[in-house]
């Protein structure tokens, strides 16, 4: 019995979050490798990870979402134009995910949580947490996350790996 040459192309199933639907295509060994790095920069992070009522900071959250946008770019330079921008790539879902989920989020929580901060007069302390906007806040984290993880499975499947929640825990 021989394994399969990972260097082959290998096509790929997906659904994408954020109303993209599904995407089909031949993943090759770049986009593959594209897809582990953002695969891996997601599932360590706030980005599929939930937060209890009163577990984290608004403002670590934010920013480390924020984060996924130069990690992202970064992948997608060192990765080259392998891994394309055509809706049918790991760089067009990517993008996407980017541009209609992440940046509309951001847009409005920064600006939200910046603006209850400069009216406090101090920036991430323990009071500043008890934003009035921070239920609604937490309850569209909640909601994006749950596309973030639909984006961390696909790109697990692009790459060709199992989610770290799918393996056994040890007891």
């Amino acid at each position: 019995m021989s394994r399969k040459d990972p260097a082959k192309l290998k096509k790929v199933s997906v659904n994408l979050p954020f109303g993209m639907g599904g995407a089909e295509w031949e993943a090759d060994s770049t986009e593959r490798r594209a897809a582990w790095a953002l695969y891996v920069e997601l599932a360590t992070r706030v980005a599929v990870e939930p937060l209890g009522p009163e577990e984290g900071f608004d403002r670590e959250a934010l920013n480390s979402l924020y984060s996924l946008f130069e990690t992202t770019r970064q992948v997608l330079r060192d990765s080259g134009p392998d891994v394309g921008a055509a809706p049918k790539s790991v760089g067009g879902v990517a993008i996407a995910v980017l541009n209609r989920g992440l940046r509309p989020f951001l847009s409005k929580w920064h600006v939200a949580l910046r603006r209850w901060e400069r009216e406090q007069g101090r920036v991430e302390t323990q009071e500043v947490e008890l934003w009035p906007e921070r239920a609604q806040f937490r309850k569209e984290l909640t909601d994006l996350q749950q596309h973030l993880v639909k984006y961390t499975d696909a790109l697990a499947t692009i790459a060709g790996v199992r989610r770290a929640d799918e393996y056994p825990v040890a007891n």
